[in-house]
């Protein structure tokens, strides 16, 4: 059983921000609704291909849509009709929580504001995902995750520095400003209803991808806000530790993370240089960071004359941090994510299955349970709207005959 059963979700999200929130709560137990236009649904639905293998029509899911939808129903609702507005009302009314990401204003038209709903529903918690937030100069612009890491100054840092081959700014490759927004929206909403519980009242959280891209540039941020230096792009090199970072060897790269004094004396023993250790230049972490330069002069050569097998084998003989670089594939051979069951498959009740990644959390009371797999589009709009709203039969059919749900 889920540490969530019992809470409601109405999920009037799309693409990956609010989506992956709803997931992780999902999986947490609680029951997510998702509603979606009639016809065309979430946008990443479409987002293909690759789609899920077997799959290869229009009207397959794509890969990218099945990573953020499991463990949710799908319910096919036309809110630019009054029926609709009427529909989720009522299923706003049922729940604890709603979660959206239209542009400021969006929903006010609708009657599915924070403002408008939480008049007759003061419980509600409702979580508004936007760009650039609520207000300020940039409230009405749209936002876009690479857009965002650019603005938020995750592409300053990220990438080959000035001067070596393929210099410039870099996006990261999976849109971490929506995905960590996702994670605060989580959070938020549980703390929200965790005072929901203690005083009965709900509450509107706004939250932005810029704010969050701004507020997770963590020490980066922290060097300039306090130790007045501007960060520059390192390649994979960190910029208060040495060596930590990606070097190559005989046959190919390793990633080196040595964190502290005592690894580094061990690392210079292994790579057969302990003199390194002993250096006036080298001896402490401080002294590596100013002579990063002349350190990498050193070492760079000794690593590239044996392959990366050798020197991942010794460093961990030596207790010296250092990994190899994995494609995805080589990921899920991995030994530990195998043990830890990192990879999981739910059967599909048409044919196939969709494979996706377990939920990182492990409790050690509460269950995580997959039970749905991600929904076709529309799925669950009879049954919800018949279990919560007691719709019956002929009822649904002219819903469904005037195009207000699908």
């Amino acid at each position: 059983m889920g540490p969530l059963q019992g809470i409601r979700i109405l999920d009037l999200s799309r693409i990956l921000a609010g989506p992956w929130a709803t997931q992780l709560l999902g999986d947490f137990g609680a029951d997510v609704i998702k509603v979606e236009k009639p016809g065309t649904g979430d946008d990443t639905r479409h987002w293909g291909p690759p789609w899920r293998k077997g799959d290869d029509d229009e009207m397959a899911e794509s890969a990218y849509y099945l990573c953020a939808n499991r463990n949710k129903r799908s319910l096919a609702i036309d809110i630019a009709s009054e029926r609709g507005q009427a529909l989720v009302c009522d299923l706003a009314a049922r729940s604890d929580v709603l979660i959206e990401n239209y542009k400021v204003g969006g929903l006010k038209k609708y009657g599915l504001d924070y403002a408008s709903l939480s008049a007759s529903l003061p419980r509600l918690v409702y979580c508004s995902i936007t760009g650039f937030g609520q207000d300020g100069p940039y409230a009405q612009r749209a936002g876009y995750d690479a857009a965002i890491q650019a603005m938020g100054g995750l592409m300053s840092i990220t990438g080959p520095a000035d001067g070596e081959p393929g210099a410039g700014p870099q996006k990261v490759g999976v849109a971490v400003a929506d995905l960590m927004t996702g994670m605060y929206a989580a959070t938020a909403i549980l703390a929200a209803l965790r005072h929901r519980d203690a005083t009965g009242q709900g509450q509107h959280i706004d939250l932005a991808l810029l704010d969050t891209q701004v507020a997770w540039l963590a020490n980066q941020a922290s060097n300039w806000l306090n130790a007045g230096e501007l960060p520059g792009r390192l390649g994979t090199a960190h910029p208060s530790i040495v060596p930590y970072q990606v070097l190559r060897t005989a046959d190919g790269h390793l990633m080196l993370a040595v964190g502290n004094d005592a690894q580094f004396a061990r690392f210079a023993r292994v790579t057969g240089a302990e003199c390194l250790a002993s250096d006036a230049r080298f001896a402490t972490n401080a002294q590596r960071v100013v002579h990063r330069d002349a350190l990498l002069g050193v070492i760079e050569p000794l690593l590239a004359a044996k392959p990366t097998s050798h020197w991942l084998a010794a460093l961990a003989e030596q207790a010296v941090p250092a990994s190899p670089i994995n494609r995805i594939d080589e990921v899920f051979a991995d030994p530990q994510v195998r043990a830890r069951g990192l990879r999981i498959e739910q059967v599909l009740p048409t044919s196939g299955s969709v494979k996706s990644v377990r939920n990182p959390v492990r409790f050690s009371i509460s269950q995580i349970e997959y039970r749905f797999v991600p929904p076709q589009l529309g799925a669950d709009t009879d049954a919800v709207l018949a279990d919560l709203l007691h719709l019956d039969a002929a009822q649904l059919e002219t819903l469904r005959h005037d195009g207000i749900i699908g």
